[in-house]
């Protein structure tokens, strides 16, 4: 899957998208509490690498720290630029991030590294890693299950990961991982697949 059929993909459905889990208040608490705590003890400047309309990115945003978003999808950077003016939103690729070499304290990565072929997830973690200062710190939203199997997913295929598979290519990148979760969803939550996260840190 190439980064242009991607945000095609996502340019097509992307008011659909909004509607469904474009704001803070749609997504589940566990979720927040996790971002949250992981944003309040990071700290420099953030990048939400897979913003889309950057609920996300905003939230990141509480006064203490410099934040920018990117995404493939030009239509959710402008609708991330409509909806939280005054902050950074790019068009841009995690495969060649727009910005210098320890740019960032952190990276959220949530549910956007999802649609990445396994075989050029290894290259992206690298580009990651190369924004990041050392013991600066990513953390990682992604589907629970048998890792690098494709699915169909709502808006295009996607791959499934374990914790203890990511754990191994983030040791290959240079990260250390120090927190992983994994749990079923909650009722009524978008998606029903299991969840898991994976935080480490910039050795």
């Amino acid at each position: 899957m190439t980064d242009s059929k991607i945000a095609a993909a996502y340019d097509s459905r992307a008011a659909e998208y909004i509607a469904l889990v474009g704001d803070i208040d749609q997504m589940e608490a566990p979720d927040v509490e996790l971002i949250r705590s992981w944003r309040d003890s990071t700290p420099g400047p953030l990048l939400d690498a897979g913003c889309g309309p950057g609920l996300w990115t905003a939230f990141l945003n509480d006064g203490s720290h410099d934040v920018a978003g990117i995404d493939l999808s030009p239509e959710f950077v402008q609708a991330a630029r409509l909806r939280h003016p005054g902050i950074d939103f790019q068009v841009a690729s995690s495969r060649e991030l727009p910005f210098e070499d320890a740019s960032f304290g952190g990276i959220l990565a949530w549910y956007s590294l999802i649609h990445t072929p396994p075989e050029d997830l290894p290259a992206i973690l690298a580009e990651l890693a190369r924004v990041l200062v050392p013991g600066g710190s990513i953390l990682i939203g992604f589907f629970d299950g048998e890792p690098r199997e494709p699915f169909a997913h709502a808006v295009t295929t996607a791959y499934f990961w374990s914790a203890e598979a990511l754990a191994a290519l983030l040791a290959d990148g240079g990260f250390a991982v120090v927190a992983s979760e994994r749990r079923n969803r909650l009722s009524g939550a978008p998606s029903v697949r299991p969840h898991g996260a994976i935080t480490a840190t910039r050795c």
